[in-house]
């Protein structure tokens, strides 16, 4: 029976490590093609949901007009005003302090976060 010295099975088992490629062993999360993630501080822009994708949005004191029709939404972070054309299934608040208005569609909605103001108008 053979026996290796610990010498010299440690460096060779970090060379054998080190060429390993890079995230083997932790795969990247898929992000779906109908989602769409926003997170950024302090911006105003138009985002575009065009017939039917998701939107994800975190982040603070962004201002956000949302076109298109929202299969659902969901609104971290705090102090961000969203307006929306549509909203159809579900829209989910958990942030704090954000104004959401919805211009159409019947969305289930859910507060779990503090001080939104959520309203169809």
């Amino acid at each position: 029976m053979r026996t290796y010295a610990p010498a010299l099975i440690g460096p060779a088992l970090i060379v054998a490590l080190a060429v390993l490629p890079s995230g083997c062993g932790s795969p990247e999360p898929v992000v779906p093609a109908d989602l769409i993630t926003y997170g950024s501080m302090g911006t105003r822009t138009q985002v575009d949901c065009a017939k039917g994708k998701s939107l994800d949005v975190s982040g603070s004191n962004n201002t956000l007009t949302v076109t298109g029709r929202c299969v659902s939404v969901s609104i971290g972070g705090a102090d961000n005003t969203v307006t929306l054309v549509r909203v159809d299934e579900q829209l989910t608040v958990d942030g704090l302090n954000n104004t959401i208005t919805y211009r159409d569609g019947d969305p289930r909605v859910e507060d779990t976060g503090t001080g939104n103001r959520i309203s169809r108008g």
